[in-house]
């Protein structure tokens, strides 16, 4: 994927609970002597003042329209985030750790030991808790927002990735070693059925406009899953390896077939990751890190109608927040693509100076700033979203990922690091 795959998010994968356990054999494994530290000097007193936590109220008008990013302009922050801290949370999967960014002053004002392999923050569906993320530890750890601080850890397995059902009712936790979505309460957590699924890596996701039907990536069999709306089985499959497009080359499958547990499975030759509605609601947006672009997927028909290429290994996607441009991070050769929300063609192209590896991250609230994660970098990088300059590259520790910038616009969270409607 990136220059071994060696350096991938975690180690080898543990086949045995792939394919031949079921989820409830694995489920259980907790966190011996998870460490309950604070962090390493005292967090902000202050509330959000400007960027990237600005708290305004919505327009009525344009909660009023039926475009799926109209609650997440700039500013639009509500509920339980108008007192939130302005803070951003960055997991570190090598390191273990969550480190803790004041926005204002771009320094390091917090570190916590977490469980291992700690992979996403998340805004849970009411915006009133943040849920770390901890696979290979089975572990997910509450963030409080209002004060920055950590909470009791709950035993989950293998929670890659989370995201919420519409309606709030349900965690959705992305159990890749299970292969399986783990539904779970989304207030206490407790389990309460799997949801199989027959493809490996499946990771990232989201909802249709009318947020009944729900679109996942499984990265290791280049495919995507649609769910129905009950989220109880898998109703279509979308092979995009039979998909002809301008690669992969020799040397992208390289970096992708020569993990230790041999990544992709037999026959795979592309590699989706995150999923996003597009703005308009009519389109998904499925970046690959094998095809070097994005997938272009119809939100009604569930049918590849198009790829967009971006840079060599497409990983993350998010939006402006007047969602006319969609932010593409390309991986492995430290760009940022700018496309157009209407047509997709490129209007700009933001290269960190001497290269790097930007990965997952957040828009500010008042979209001034797209931070991401250098996965294998140990930086955070801050883009100025007006100019592309790299602002900021802010050193922490080892492996940082799936970072939040908290609070975000939005009226709920349908989970990944601030997938707000």
């Amino acid at each position: 994927m990136t220059t071994t795959v060696a350096r991938r998010r975690r180690t080898v994968w543990g086949l045995a609970c792939l394919a031949t356990l079921a989820l409830a054999a694995c489920q259980g494994g907790s966190q011996a002597g998870a460490p309950s530290v604070g962090p390493t000097t005292t967090l902000p007193t202050t509330a959000q003042t400007t960027a990237p936590g600005r708290a305004t109220t919505a327009p009525p008008s344009i909660l009023s329209t039926p475009l799926p990013y109209a609650a997440d302009r700039a500013g639009m922050v509500t509920g339980a985030a108008r007192s939130a801290r302005s803070l951003v949370y960055v997991p570190s999967q090598v390191a273990g750790t969550v480190q803790v960014i004041d926005p204002h002053t771009y320094g390091v004002v917090g570190r916590y030991p977490v469980a291992r392999s700690p992979e996403h923050v998340v805004p849970s569906h009411d915006l009133s808790t943040l849920w770390v993320n901890s696979d290979t530890g089975n572990i997910m750890t509450p963030i409080d927002p209002k004060t920055g601080r950590l909470g009791s850890p709950v035993d989950v397995f293998d929670p890659y990735n989370l995201y919420f059902s519409p309606d709030g009712r349900y965690a959705i936790v992305m159990a890749e070693r299970a292969r399986a979505l783990e539904i779970r309460d989304a207030h206490t957590m407790a389990p309460v059925r799997n949801v199989p699924v027959d493809c490996y890596g499946v990771n990232h996701a989201d909802f249709t406009a009318d947020l009944r039907t729900m679109v996942a990536s499984c990265e290791f069999s280049g495919v995507l899953v649609v769910i129905d709306p009950a989220l109880t089985h898998v109703v279509k499959t979308i092979d995009l390896n039979s998909v002809a497009t301008p690669g992969p080359t020799d040397a992208d499958m390289a970096r992708s077939m020569g993990g230790p547990a041999g990544f992709l499975r037999p026959g795979a030759s592309a590699m989706p990751q995150d999923v996003r509605l597009a703005p308009d609601g009519k389109h998904f947006l499925v970046a690959d890190m094998l095809r070097n672009g994005v997938w272009v997927i119809d939100a009604k028909t569930f049918t590849v109608t198009r790829f967009v290429h971006t840079g060599k290994g497409a990983h993350g996607i998010y939006f402006s927040r007047d969602a006319t441009k969609v932010y593409v991070s390309n991986r492995d050769e430290g760009t940022v693509s700018v496309l157009d929300a209407a047509t997709l063609e490129q209007s700009g192209l933001w290269r960190i100076p001497g290269g790097g590896s930007p990965d997952m991250g957040s828009v500010s609230a008042d979209g001034r700033e797209l931070w991401l994660s250098g996965r294998y970098s140990s930086v955070v990088y801050v883009f100025d979203t007006t100019t592309g300059a790299v602002t900021h590259q802010i050193p922490v520790d080892a492996g940082p990922h799936g970072l939040l910038v908290w609070p975000q616009p939005g009226r709920f969270s349908l989970g990944h690091t601030g997938n707000m409607r």
